[in-house]
Parts: structure tokens; C-alpha cells; sequence
């Protein structure tokens, strides 16, 4: 019995490039039955695979109807992934043998199960990332440019956008220190939002304070809580923030108002629970604020 060529590979670009159509002919050529098997990602839109399973099949099958495309999930267990691929294939076309297809830098090292691989040589320089890399400030005026970037945006994962507030403390917490924004003139807690690049949330609170209010020198985060914040940005919004508020107590410094914060204060602990009342304070604020007080101020 002939074997079926199989294509494992993600198509992660606007169109098939040469590299692509170079692999599908070269397999084509050695086989009269050919399956391409795309790898599903289990992150739901990202820059690496903004594509999901079934605007990459339309792809493929416009341009090729009679391949028959599939999906296969990413695993972290190689052994596992390679398990799952053989039984996706024999269970899709029973009785039949395979040949499964890739580059060099494909799935091939990682692959143990039991069909056969074949390494193609690579044709070219064509790269999906280099692809997505040069449209991805690219802005059409069509309706379907418009229609993709609203149906990505509503096939993703509801988001939670991680936040770090700071309440730095002098005098055995009688004194908080407090950052003011011009775009309300009210005062807040110092902090702002996590990054990619921050190891845990202490370094992001540490980060943050040393942006907003200078190089000042502190006692270790301590973390207090986590609160869901009501962020005037996110009021109409499905996603939400979460912040995480640490407090930590001034060794040394002068804290300067910068960044986005216009104006940093030092305000007794005690004045800040009329602060509240007299809305002197950033509302998104007040849960974080009204904890600390009911934590510290009786002290």
C-alpha cells in the first residue's frame, strides 16, 4: 500500500509563501494522498500564532481542496505530542501507512513515534515571522481587514491585566507617601502595570516605584493582598484588572514625582480615611487605601 505524505507545520502567515507551496509540491510529487496536520497552539490568539486552526485550513484549502487539513494540540511531553500524532493520522485514515514531512528545524528531533520522517531541505529564505513581522503595523481600508481584527479581538481569552500598587510608609507607618496624575489632580497609591520581562511581582512593585518616584532606597515588598480593581478604563470592558498591593517602608531618598505621576506627597496615615470622603483620592484606589487604614492606622 502507498504511503500518505504528511505535512507537519504551523502556516502561520497571511498567505501560503514560496516556502510553503515548495514543501506541499515536493510532497505531492512522492505521494497521491496528502494531509497537512497544523499545530494548535493552546494560547488563543498571540503574536506567534495569531491564526487559529480553522482561518489556516481556509488557507490551505483555497488554494489546495482536495488535502485534507487537521488540527493537532501543542503538548509540554514530546513523547506524549508524538503519541497523540500517530493517533490522530491512524485514526483518521485506518489501515494506512505515512510518511510524515519536515525542515530541519521542524518537528522532526522532537518526534518518537512509530511512522517515518523525511527531512526536506529548506528552499529559500522565506520566514512566517519575517511576514507577520513586516504587516504587523500595516492598517487597510477594507471591510474584511476590519472584520479580522474584530474577530480576533473576539476570539481570544478574556484577559486579567496584572498590576502592582505600593504604599511606602515612613515613621513607623504613620506617613504614607502618595502620587498625584494630572489627567484627575487626585492622589494614589504609587505602582502601575506588571511587564513580560519582570521575574515576580516584587520586582515589578520595585520596578515601578524607583520609575513613579525616583531612586529610593526601601525595606523588602511585603505583600498585603490582591484586589479586582475598578479601572475607569475597564468599566465597559469584559477584561478586568487585578492588582497585587505590596507596602514597604523608606530607608533612604527623596522622592521625586515622575513617569506619569506629576506630584509625589508625604500625607499622615491617619488623614488619608478623610481624604477618601472628600474624593481627594483616584476611586480605583479606595479598596486598597481603605485596607491599609483598617490594617495600619489602629496601630
Amino acid at each position: 500500500m502507498k504511503r500518505t505524505g504528511v505535512i507537519i507545520a504551523r502556516f502561520q502567515s497571511p498567505y501560503l509563501h514560496e516556502g510553503h507551496k515548495s514543501l506541499i509540491q515536493q510532497v505531492s510529487k512522492n505521494h497521491n494522498k496528502v494531509v497537512i496536520v497544523l499545530g494548535v497552539s493552546p494560547v488563543l490568539g498571540s503574536r506567534k500564532n495569531p491564526l487559529d486552526f480553522h482561518t489556516r485550513e481556509r488557507m490551505i484549502k483555497k488554494e489546495y481542496p482536495d488535502i485534507v487539513v487537521l488540527p493537532l494540540s501543542d503538548h509540554p511531553i514530546d513523547m506524549q505530542w508524538s503519541q497523540n500524532l500517530d493517533s490522530l493520522l491512524s485514526n483518521s485514515f485506518p489501515g494506512a501507512s505515512f510518511s510524515l514531512y519536515g525542515s530541519r528545524d521542524s518537528f522532526i528531533p522532537y518526534y518518537s513515534g512509530k511512522f517515518e520522517t523525511v527531512e526536506l531541505p529548506e528552499t529559500g529564505s522565506h520566514s512566517a515571522t519575517l511576514i507577520r513581522e513586516k504587516i504587523s503595523d500595516k492598517v487597510l481600508d477594507s471591510e474584511e481587514f476590519r472584520t479580522g481584527i474584530i474577530y480576533a479581538y473576539s476570539n481570544t481569552y478574556l484577559k486579567v491585566y496584572a498590576t502592582v500598587d505600593i504604599a511606602v510608609f515612613k515613621n513607623s507607618k504613620k506617613e504614607i507617601l502618595l502620587g498625584r496624575k494630572n489627567i484627575d489632580n487626585k492622589w494614589r497609591l504609587l505602582g502601575g502595570f506588571s511587564d513580560p520581562t519582570d521575574d515576580s511581582y516584587e520586582e515589578a512593585a520595585k520596578r515601578e516605584l524607583t520609575e513613579e518616584c525616583g531612586p529610593i532606597e526601601t525595606t523588602p515588598m511585603q505583600y498585603e493582598k490582591s484586589i479586582r480593581v475598578n479601572d475607569w478604563r475597564y468599566k465597559s470592558e469584559a477584561d478586568k484588572i487585578i492588582t497585587c498591593l505590596f507596602s514597604t517602608d523608606i530607608i533612604s531618598g527623596d522622592p521625586s514625582g515622575s513617569d506619569d505621576i506629576a506630584e509625589v506627597k508625604w500625607f499622615k496615615l491617619s488623614d488619608v480615611a478623610s481624604m477618601i470622603g472628600q474624593q481627594k483620592t483616584a476611586e480605583e484606589h479606595f479598596p486598597q487605601l481603605t485596607y491599609l487604614l483598617e490594617k495600619y492606622n489602629s496601630k
